[in-house]
Formats: structure tokens, sequence, C-alpha cells
């Protein structure tokens, strides 16, 4: 009995890892989305130059 439950736990906790590393997976690829839409649609700074999109 206390087998199973341990099979059971493992189960769990894999499902409950493998859900979590897919929801981090979309995340990624939005901050990504987000990245290549700022780099391509950065605007033009006061000199007339191609500006920084980010503050840093």
């Amino acid at each position: 009995m206390l087998g199973l439950v341990l099979v059971l736990l493992l189960a769990l906790l894999l499902f409950g890892a493998g859900f979590a590393v897919k929801v981090l997976w979309w995340a990624a690829v939005l901050v990504l989305a987000f990245w290549l839409i700022g780099f391509v649609a950065r605007g033009t700074n006061a000199s007339g130059g191609r500006g920084r999109w980010y503050r840093w």
C-alpha cells in the first residue's frame, strides 16, 4: 500500500513539474515576442538616430 501511495505521489509531482515547465515555456515565448516587437518598433531619439527602446 505504501508503494502505491509513493508511486501516486511521484506521478502527481512529475505532472505538476511538467505543468510548471510548460507554463514557464509559454512565459518565455511571450517575453521573447514582446522583446522582438520592442526591438523592431523602437522610435528615434532627439538627434534623429535610432533610439534604444529599453531604459537601462
